[in-house]
């Protein structure tokens, strides 16, 4: 074995015994999307005169949009057509995909994990818009698991998107570490029985 080989199986080594699975967010995690997500959200609530301030949209990371379009219409006294504002955001959202850049301090988590350690993306996000910012990013074939909103009936800070990710990773919940960038994210992990890491404070 090389220098080099024997320093990666060391590395190696010790990534397995800190840690049996890994289970990242993807919005504000992995990628940095939010100030497109937040530029979309604008855009389509702008018709209807509701205000979303920034750091309202921050507290609500994780949850699915059609949640935050009833929240939001409720608290105006109209309901919203979920469908349709939804494909409009996401319309919205795509449109700045090639804005999308890696939030490398994390990626750099995932890369060392790549064939190591099983990982996967659990996401607030509808899996195909989850499956486009990694692919955007470049990392999409480092995850064969990806769940995303569509997958649980409930969402964060429930736990179930993390326990439905080591299901299908086929991993005990007390052997995953989360990374997550939001508060609802990272008390969803804690449900879970899972380790987390605020990724704001890395």
């Amino acid at each position: 074995m090389t220098l080099s080989g024997s320093v990666q199986s060391r590395r190696e080594s010790a990534m397995k015994a800190a840690v049996n699975a890994l289970i990242f967010d993807c919005d504000g995690t992995l990628a940095d999307t939010m100030p497109a997500h937040y530029r979309a959200w604008i855009e389509i609530l702008r018709p209807h005169g509701i205000a979303f301030p920034e750091d309202r949209f921050y507290s609500m990371g994780g949850m699915p949009t059609g949640k935050i379009l009833e929240l939001l219409f409720a608290e105006v006294g109209k309901v919203p057509d979920v469908d349709l504002l939804t494909r409009r955001k996401e319309e919205a959202f795509i449109e700045k995909m090639a804005e999308i850049r890696p939030i490398e301090k994390v990626v750099a988590v995932a890369r060392e994990g790549r064939g190591v350690v099983p990982m996967a993306v659990a996401s607030g996000g509808h899996r195909h818009l989850v499956e486009m910012t990694l692919r955007q990013i470049g990392v999409l074939e480092w995850f064969p698991v990806i769940v995303g909103a569509e997958d649980t009936v409930k969402h964060k800070p429930e736990p179930d998107v993390f326990l439905e990710a080591a299901r299908r990773l086929d991993v005990r919940p007390a052997d995953c570490t989360v990374y997550e960038d939001t508060d609802l994210g990272i008390e969803a992990a804690r449900r879970a029985g899972m380790l987390w890491v605020d990724v704001r404070t890395m």
